[in-house]
């Protein structure tokens, strides 16, 4: 293979995994991120929401008992 083509696919395949990353990152494992980012997000409704999810799982874990 030539040497532009291959930097060529080398650098679209790149891209590609990039732009997996940053989807994986925001939509998949984070999907509050984009949210606290346009509004601000402070440190306390960050802790606040830990919070609330700390107690939902706590909830969910006694009506299985």
């Amino acid at each position: 293979m030539p040497e532009v083509l291959k930097k060529k696919v080398l650098n679209d395949v790149a891209m590609i995994k990039l732009s997996i990353d940053m989807a994986d990152l925001f939509v998949v494992k984070y999907p509050s991120a984009i949210g606290d980012l346009l509004s601000g997000g402070g440190v306390d409704e960050v802790a606040e929401n830990k919070k609330e999810k700390k107690k939902t799982k706590e909830d969910n874990q006694n009506d299985k008992e």
